[in-house]
Parts: structure tokens; C-alpha cells; sequence
């Protein structure tokens, strides 16, 4: 029988205030019970401990752990971890995200090295590699990130690999140092539709998030790019038809579409449980429209599944190459 994970009660009163201290004066926000859809099995299988060990050896951070992801169970069992770069302190304050806010500390000059080094290790073909924002660093952690992907090159030349990015935000153009270091997969989520941006993302901008995916686009054609959405936040299915074409003009390869799930109840409550067989309607729509990749299931996350999708991704575009010769 599948075990629930509450996200809510993972973590004790006194970190949860520590974690996100300008969320404390809001009022608690009313939970709604999970459907059944919702259920995963808890974390614990032998897999799963090998790779919390690799993680715990090489001293990084996975946004499975930092985010409170559900899939970290068979993620990890299965050694897909989703390293988190530059630290585990934010200076963001998104309403939806579990990850740490205030005042990061200095760049880790070695984390490239062990971050290449947990990935030969755990012998992986695929990787995921997020950050959290930087916007107290002049170029957003643009080299540093150019760094990872250069020195995963060298200890596993045999691994894809994928990066979902910050928005660089006012950061003069310096993603251009990320798109040039050629990772296979370049993602930044637009997370939610322009309506909401105020209240669930409030230091970003929809159309600077866009313009970044175009950006790559122009810059290096043959790089894929992905964006993902997250449902259950008070949004319109209109909207969520808007912003898949908004990220079609902008090229987008991929998207994928998951349920919102609140971290504390400080945190943006959900408005809803979207049902499996919208999601699945969803996935139609976005087909129809054109992206090459699609992924939309309640447990949909950005990095769920993120190899065997990059598989599909490059066998998608060989056969739109093929279809267009």
C-alpha cells in the first residue's frame, strides 16, 4: 500500500521559520486533504540510501531534499538526483517554494568538481542540474553554472546534460555564459500563468522569463529548451492555452505541467487538485500545438523522468527533421 508523504509536517515548526522567515506573519492557509492520485510510496529502499550517501559524501544539495519533491522516492532509488548549485539559500521569496530565503553565502569555488564527481560516480546518463537565485551576484551565477557543465563534461563525457536555470533578472545578457557551455537541455519555468506572477512569483517577470528561452533559441538553435507550468493555483484553462502559445512563439521544445502541492500552510494555498484526466487533456493541447516533448500528470515535475523524456526529446526532433527534409 502507497504511504502519503506530508510535505506539511516534514519538517519541524522552528525550521520551516527558519527556512522562510518573511512567511511568518501570514496567516496560515487552509489545506485540502490529497487525492488519491497524490499518493507515492515514502523514501527507503536500498537505491534510494546509496545515492542519499553519494549526495552526503560529496557534500551537495538536491532540490528533491531542499523542495520537499514527492517523487524523491523512486528518484533516488533509481540514482536520479537533481543537484541544486550555489548554495541552499535563495534570495527569492516565491510563494510556492520550499527553498531556504536570505542571505546566501560566497560561491563554492570546488562545488564544480564534486558535482562532476557524484555523477561519474553514480554512473548516470542523464543530469539535472537547478540553482537557486542569485541576484546578489553580478552576472546570477552564470559562470558558476558554466563551470558545473564543463566539469561534468570532463569526469562523464558520456552524460546529457540538462539545466534548469534563475531568470537572470536585470543580469545584462549574462545567460549568454550558460547557453554557450552547451548543455543539452536549457530550462527555465515560466511556472505559472502572467495573472498570478504578483502573487506567486512576485521578484520575477513573465515576459523577461519568456524572452530568456527565446534568447537561447537565437543564440543556439540546435540547443532544447523546456519550460514548466504548475496547475492548481487559481489559473483559467485559457490562461494555461496562453502561455503553452506564448511559449511556442519563443521555441520552446518541451513543457511540462504539474500539480501545485504547498509546502507549509504559510505558503500560497492551493485552489485546487486538477484531476488526471485534465492533465491528460492538457497534454493533448500541447501536443496539438506543436511541442516536440510533453509531460503532464499531477506528479509531473520539472526533472521527473527528466532521461528517459530527453530520449523521446532527440527522437521527436529526428522525426520532425525527417517529416521536414
Amino acid at each position: 500500500m502507497a504511504t502519503v508523504i506530508d510535505t506539511l509536517k516534514a519538517r519541524s515548526a522552528e525550521d520551516r521559520a527558519a527556512r522562510h522567515p518573511e512567511k511568518q506573519n501570514r496567516p496560515d492557509t487552509a489545506v485540502l486533504r490529497k487525492p488519491d492520485w497524490l499518493r507515492v510510496r515514502a523514501p527507503g529502499s536500498p537505491g534510494y540510501n546509496e545515492t542519499r550517501s553519494i549526495v552526503r559524501d560529496h557534500k551537495l544539495t538536491t532540490v528533491c531534499e531542499e523542495a520537499a519533491c514527492p517523487n524523491i522516492g523512486e528518484c533516488w532509488s533509481q540514482k536520479h538526483a537533481t543537484m541544486m548549485i550555489m548554495g541552499e539559500i535563495c534570495t527569492r521569496a516565491c510563494a510556492f517554494c520550499n527553498v531556504s530565503t536570505g542571505l546566501p553565502n560566497a560561491l563554492d569555488a570546488d562545488e564544480p568538481r564534486r558535482v562532476a564527481e557524484a555523477v561519474a560516480k553514480m554512473g548516470l546518463k542523464h543530469v539535472v542540474i537547478t540553482s537557486v537565485d542569485r541576484d546578489d551576484l553580478a552576472d546570477g551565477g552564470a559562470q558558476h553554472f558554466a563551470e558545473v557543465v564543463l566539469a561534468i563534461r570532463a569526469a562523464a563525457p558520456g552524460t546529457t546534460i540538462e539545466i534548469l536555470t534563475p531568470d537572470f533578472l536585470r543580469k545584462d545578457r549574462a545567460e549568454n555564459v550558460v547557453i554557450d557551455a552547451r548543455p543539452d537541455v536549457f530550462n527555465h519555468n515560466l511556472e505559472t500563468v502572467p495573472r498570478l506572477y504578483l502573487k506567486i512569483r512576485p521578484g520575477a517577470r513573465y515576459y523577461n522569463s519568456l524572452r530568456l528561452l527565446e534568447r537561447v533559441k537565437e543564440r543556439d538553435p540546435g540547443q532544447f529548451t523546456k519550460s514548466g507550468l504548475m496547475v492548481g493555483l487559481g489559473e483559467t484553462k485559457e490562461e494555461v492555452m496562453q502561455v503553452m502559445d506564448d511559449m511556442r512563439s519563443a521555441g520552446v521544445d518541451f513543457i511540462t505541467i504539474g500539480q501545485y502541492l504547498q509546502p507549509t500552510r504559510k505558503h500560497a494555498a492551493i485552489d485546487r487538485f486538477v484531476t488526471p484526466e485534465e492533465f491528460k487533456a492538457y497534454e493533448a493541447i500541447a501536443r496539438a500545438k506543436g511541442f516536440l516533448m510533453v509531460s503532464a500528470s499531477p506528479l509531473t515535475r520539472s526533472s521527473h523522468h527528466a532521461g528517459e523524456d530527453f530520449a523521446k526529446l532527440q527522437a521527436a526532433r529526428r522525426a520532425l527533421d525527417a517529416r521536414t527534409a
